[in-house]
């Protein structure tokens, strides 16, 4: 049976709790500094208050950061391993750079296409990018999986929830059953439900208690054990 474990506190802190070389995969989506600049302009609903979304579950994680963030995230990465980290085409170009200089290999971006627009100006928002590293050498499971990943955005659900299906395909493709899956901005637990429906084993934390808590229960829902409660 899939086992899951959750934390609450800051992400890089709770990293530096880790064992190195002790997880298979990383998929996470930081709150990123560019949405205050997007909310500032009415681009961006994810951090407005309201009764879908509200600024309680947030705690802006500022790009200064992100050294921190990746130097431990390329530490408690087994070798030859994969790293997915979604972005918005600002955060894109601070982002790879830096995990570059901590030492991943970067790929491509992949785009999400979440198939129905969303807010912004100009051009409004269709999709958010996956910046794809590598740590050492490994292969994809199948190299049938296009660049662009079309699935529905979540509506109604916790603020900036994933898909599970778009989470399962990353899963598919860069782990293997019984592997150790972690997000350490997890939110609402999408990576953390997908792992456990592909027979993965998960590792996550959040800043907001509710956070983890709503995400404790989509895991026990999905199957997974809580190694909390043994």
């Amino acid at each position: 049976m899939a086992q899951f474990e959750l934390a609450c506190g800051d992400a890089v802190a709770w990293l530096k709790s880790m064992p190195d070389a002790s997880v298979d995969l990383v998929i996470t989506d930081p709150p990123y500094e560019s949405l205050e600049k997007h909310r500032a302009r009415g681009t961006t609903t994810r951090l407005k208050e309201s009764k879908a979304s509200s600024n309680k579950w947030f705690s802006i994680f500022p790009n200064t950061r992100f050294v921190d963030l990746f130097v431990e995230v390329h530490r408690v990465l087994k070798k030859d391993r994969h790293f997915y980290l979604f972005c918005d085409q600002e955060t894109m170009f601070v982002a790879k750079p830096l995990a570059e200089e901590v030492g991943f290999k970067f790929w491509k971006p992949l785009v999400w296409d979440k198939q129905k627009i969303g807010m912004g100006y100009h051009y409004r928002a269709r999709y958010e990018f996956i910046l794809f590293f590598e740590k050492g050498k490994r292969n994809l499971a199948s190299l049938k999986v296009p660049d662009i990943l079309e699935v529905p955005r979540v509506h109604g659900g916790y603020p900036t929830e994933k898909p599970v299906g778009l989470m399962r395909t990353l899963i598919q493709q860069s782990t293997r059953v019984d592997e150790v899956v972690m997000d350490p901005f997890m939110g609402s637990g999408s990576a953390g439900v997908a792992a456990v429906l592909e027979g993965r084993h998960f590792r996550g934390s959040d800043l907001h208690p509710d956070a983890v808590e709503l995400a404790r229960g989509r895991l026990v829902d999905a199957g997974g054990a809580d190694l909390r409660v043994r």
